[in-house]
């Protein structure tokens, strides 16, 4: 198992000790989407989703699902998050919602896991608001697109 720091040298499954590390500023940025028929698409844009406001509700849940990532990644840490950021984007090209998520945090380690989540998180909340009118959406394409700060530096996409 070596090299993968959520394993002790026996194989078993552990929280990593970051308490070592040096405090740096940390940045992470993660996206994904979820398609949609275009009539359903234009539903959320034209704000006729009878749940309500998608997009604004789906905002407020990925900022909330990266301030809740500790309690549902077993291994990640709590962190001290700065800011969050979730940004929806109607793309008629999909045809779906766009979904990016920017998490900050001055620590000890990454906030690639709270990115994730976050952009998870708000694409589940697209889904369930409006799922009644569609049952087959896709969700897809979440990744990291940025990490920066600490011991490994700089990763872009």
């Amino acid at each position: 198992m070596s090299g993968l720091t959520h394993f002790d040298d026996s194989g078993k499954a552990h929280m990593v000790d970051v308490s070592d590390k040096a405090v740096t500023s940390r940045i992470a940025v993660a996206e994904g989407y979820i398609t949609m028929s275009p009539e359903t698409l234009a539903l959320v844009v034209e704000g006729r989703a009878e749940k309500g406001d998608v997009l604004g509700i789906a905002r407020l849940a990925g900022i909330m699902g990266a301030k809740k990532t500790s309690d549902l990644i077993p291994l990640c840490h709590p962190l001290p998050i700065t800011k969050v950021a979730v940004d929806l984007t109607p793309d008629a090209d999909l045809p779906g919602i766009r979904i990016s998520a920017t998490v900050k945090t001055t620590g000890q380690t990454g906030v690639e896991m709270e990115a994730l989540t976050a952009v998870s998180t708000a694409a589940l909340t697209v889904h369930d608001m409006v799922k009644a009118v569609q049952k087959d959406m896709v969700i897809g394409g979440i990744k990291v697109t940025l990490k920066d700060g600490g011991k490994s530096g700089r990763y872009e996409a």
